[in-house]
């Protein structure tokens, strides 16, 4: 077993974290401020409840993928919003932003760069930024690109939508409808009992949205625009690519999520349960070929196990980030590994997709999972766009 941590000098403080709900595009107060100014709020807020002072924190590691008011001041700005004047780093690469975010804290870390490393992704994809550009070598000389929903249907090394690489895997591994739909509703079922069963309760915050003027404009204070749904009912859905329906794809959202990367001493200090412990052990990360983004995962996976000689048995917690049922469909046929026996208290494909923190969520959800079952490894992993596949995996102890 090569099973050593990648970084032996970080740890994550069990009880550090948090996140908000996730909104649907355009059915919450979020649509209506700047995301960054709230994320950063959001974050001291969460620091508060979770009794840690924000002073502790040396160093702030954001992710976002959407652009936002002011975006060019970055790190340093969200810093500001959190009331800390405390340097900071920017990073983006699409859904693996929520995930390399956490990576690169843990490196932080385990350098001696930083003691006490803040990571925060944010992302709001509702009433995203348009650009204009200057483009030479157009006939039109400027290219007006809306930065959500004109990259999600054009990949510019194939042409094609995002929606087209489901329905391409889908068809390369021959997967069934039929199992995509009993999927999907599963995954339904997962979230609504894990909700109803209250592991949400330490991980999700309500929050007051204000305008300027401080006024309350709403409150976001449930992952919006979900509802139950039957397995007829996603039987009954039209197929918009092979295997592919609405209900079998995720859905844009806004929202944040954030925790804390620190030495093993000080993680002890911080933890409301110290005697909790969360290493980081092994990344990977691939790129498949165009068009073929949900196999890329199971592609990452594959890898990480090779690398550590662990298997998928030695799993406690295993969760993905699934844009798409086919997703997990395609890595159970990679891998052997039951689709039942992932996600189990939700994930991606029912919540929403806000992108960047996206992974920490579902990062956070494992961790407490974990708690539930006594330990383990913890399995996370996700697509991202550009065809590129993320794993990592923990353990805690």
């Amino acid at each position: 077993m090569k099973t050593e941590s990648m970084f032996p000098n970080a740890r994550i403080p069990y009880g550090t974290w948090g996140s908000s709900y996730f909104p649907s595009w355009q059915t919450s107060a979020l649509a209506e401020v700047n995301i960054g100014q709230f994320a950063g709020e959001a974050m001291a807020k969460i620091l508060g409840k979770k009794k840690v002072a924000r002073d502790e924190l040396e160093y702030l590691v954001i992710g976002s993928t959407v652009p936002y008011h002011w975006k060019f001041w970055n790190a340093p700005l969200i810093a500001s919003c959190m009331g800390q004047r405390i340097p900071g780093l920017h990073m983006e690469q699409a859904c693996a932003t929520g995930l390399n975010t956490v990576i690169f804290a843990g490196s932080q870390v385990n350098t001696q760069s930083s003691d006490v490393v803040g990571v925060l992704n944010f992302d709001r994809t509702s009433d995203s930024p348009v650009g204009v550009f200057p483009e030479r070598r157009s006939y039109r000389r400027t290219e007006v690109l809306a930065d959500v929903w004109d990259n999600f249907g054009f990949d510019p090394s194939t042409g094609k939508s995002m929606l087209h690489t489901a329905g391409a895997a889908a068809r390369k591994y021959k997967i069934n409808r039929a199992e995509v739909d009993e999927l999907t509703y599963l995954r339904y079922v997962q979230y609504f009992d894990a909700k109803e069963s209250g592991i949400f309760n330490d991980i999700m915050f309500p929050f007051d949205i204000l305008n300027l003027q401080g006024k309350k404009i709403g409150t976001v204070n449930d992952d919006l625009g979900i509802r139950k749904i039957s397995l007829n009912s996603i039987r009954a859905m039209r197929e918009l690519e092979t295997c592919v329906t609405s209900g079998g794809q995720t859905h844009a959202a806004d929202g944040m999520a954030c925790l804390l990367v620190t030495s093993p001493g000080k993680a002890k200090e911080l933890s409301p349960k110290p005697e909790i412990d969360i290493q980081f052990i092994a990344k990977a990360e691939v790129r498949t070929l165009p068009g073929l983004m949900p196999e890329a995962p199971g592609m990452a996976v594959q890898k990480l196990l090779q690398r550590t000689g662990l298997t998928m048995d030695d799993m406690t917690v295993v969760k993905s980030h699934n844009p798409f049922a086919v997703n997990d469909a395609i890595f159970s046929k990679m891998t052997g590994y039951s689709w039942e026996k992932m996600n189990k208290t939700g994930c991606s494909l029912v919540w929403g997709h806000p992108q960047a923190p996206t992974l920490t969520r579902l990062l956070i959800e494992s961790f407490e999972e974990a708690v539930s079952l006594g330990g383990g490894y913890i399995l996370n992993f996700g697509c991202a766009a550009g065809d590129v596949g993320i794993a990592s995996i923990f353990k805690l102890n």
